[in-house]
């Protein structure tokens, strides 16, 4: 019995070592990335923008296209 939660306490102990080790890499490595400048993600952001809303008007007119065009063939 004491050999079982020997084992489990073990498990324990290499998990929680596993994590600490995980997120030290994570902190060291996130001083490693290049971050953007805020001009190029206001610029960026702005074209995400436009082009969203540029497929919205290509999808709702070809709504009303096809819509017209159904209904040619129904009447």
């Amino acid at each position: 019995m004491a050999n079982a939660q020997k084992t489990k306490n073990d498990e324990k102990n290499s998990l929680s070592n596993g994590l600490i080790t995980y997120f030290k890499g994570v902190k060291s490595e996130w001083g490693k990335v290049t971050w953007p400048e805020k001009n190029q993600i206001v610029v960026e952001t702005l074209i995400v923008i436009f082009v969203v809303a540029a497929f919205t008007v290509a999808v709702y007119l070809m709504d009303i296209i096809f819509k017209g065009l159904l209904g040619l063939i129904v009447k």
